[in-house]
């Protein structure tokens, strides 16, 4: 057993390298063992190439009889861009697999292990479940559910705000945070924000890291259609840019963003405003698996009342602006009994620079059901 665990966590190493590049798939590691030495590995890099087990299976070559798998994932057993792993494992000759965690996917679902089992193959699962649900936290959200794995991520000084009460907010967080932001941005599919930051910030949204970077799509939550059209995420052609708004936009408005080259989605309101899980659900059917919300108080107001936050990064500045009318991260009404505040789990706090982040995941209570990766499932 310890062999076991010592290995799987060679393959869940392996298995990061290729964090935030798999999307819509999952993050799979692969390690071959035999006579205690290591023959083969390989991780999944990319969605449509190879999976994690073939990379092994090829490094192996013919050291792959007789040997063990160990992998992060139940290898599939349905054909997709690739063909199904199960029957790959099989007929290189594998004696014994150990598997850390079955694959959500109704595709696969235990179908893989079934066909390993009924070859004949030893079959080991659940080393290492809770680490590999972890990895692909994203993954299991959207392929059980079809909605984006949500990520809220606020910038806030010791005394929470996020601005002053003119609305200047440059800088709040130090050098080393920024970089943090980036390189979130370079591990999600999506980045929201309202039309207000784009209005006041006119950001660019884009991942800015020393090696380059994954830029997210762009998503701008604008009931009315009123971004400008030279606003940055308009004009620089670095990543889409999907322009979520009401019935209710004017239809030259949209004419002429998608004249820009936008995408323009015309989403069913609440209360006057874009519907925030009727987007998610239209941005989950796209196969964006995964939205970090970087708006300002009220949109990220409006996600945490319709469930659609999972995690939290929140970085802290060693400052205190005051005022009352220096807004804070979260807007709207607010709840009227600190009992049903949005209650935060499995917290970790870490220095970054001269500010603190603090990630945490958002508690399951009753009337809020929230998804989680890690021993249970809520419903969203």
């Amino acid at each position: 057993m310890d062999q076991d665990y010592e290995y799987m966590q060679v393959a869940l190493t392996l298995a990061r390298r290729a964090t935030g590049r798999t999307s819509p798939n999952p993050m799979v590691g692969a390690v071959l063992v035999k006579d205690g030495q290591i023959v083969g590995q390989g991780y999944h890099r990319k969605a449509g190439t190879p999976h994690a087990e073939v990379h092994a299976l090829a490094e192996a070559g013919q050291n792959a009889a007789g040997a063990t798998l160990y992998v992060t994932l139940e290898p599939c057993s349905h054909y997709g861009r690739t063909g199904p792993c199960a029957k790959a494992v099989i007929e290189a000759g594998i004696k014994r697999v150990v598997v850390a965690m079955t694959d959500p996917n109704p595709l696969v679902a235990g179908r893989g292990l079934v066909l390993l089992r009924e070859a004949g193959l030893e079959v080991v699962e659940g080393i290492m479940a809770e680490e590999a649900a972890r990895l692909n936290e994203v993954f299991i959200k959207w392929v059980s559910t079809g909605l984006p794995f949500g990520v809220l991520k606020t910038a806030t000084t010791l005394d929470g705000k996020i601005a002053t009460q003119s609305g200047h907010s440059k800088w709040i967080t130090g050098e080393n945070a920024r970089q943090g932001v980036h390189e979130l941005r370079d591990t999600y599919d999506a980045i929201l924000v309202g039309i207000g930051t784009v209005l006041a910030d006119n950001p660019a949204l884009t991942t800015r890291l020393p090696q380059g970077g994954k830029n997210p799509t762009r998503v701008i939550v604008d009931s009315f259609a009123r971004t400008p059209l030279n606003a940055q995420v308009m004009c620089d052609g670095l990543a889409p840019t999907l322009i979520a708004v009401t019935e209710q936009a004017p239809r030259d408005n949209i004419a002429a963003l998608q004249a820009k080259g936008a995408e323009v989605l015309v989403v069913p309101q609440k209360e006057n405003r874009v519907d925030a899980r009727a987007l998610f659900r239209i941005l989950g059917e796209r196969a964006i698996t995964s939205v970090m919300i970087e708006g300002g108080a009220e949109i990220n107001a409006s996600v945490l009342n319709a469930n659609l936050v999972d995690k939290v990064y929140t970085y802290i500045a060693p400052k205190i602006i005051g005022g009352k009318g220096a807004p804070g991260s979260v807007g709207g009404m607010g709840p009227e009994r600190i009992e049903e505040a949005v209650l935060l789990e499995d917290m970790s706090v870490t220095a970054c620079g001269e500010d603190i982040l603090v990630t945490a995941y958002v508690k399951e209570r009753e009337g809020r059901h929230v998804y989680r990766t890690c021993g249970r499932i809520g419903i969203c």
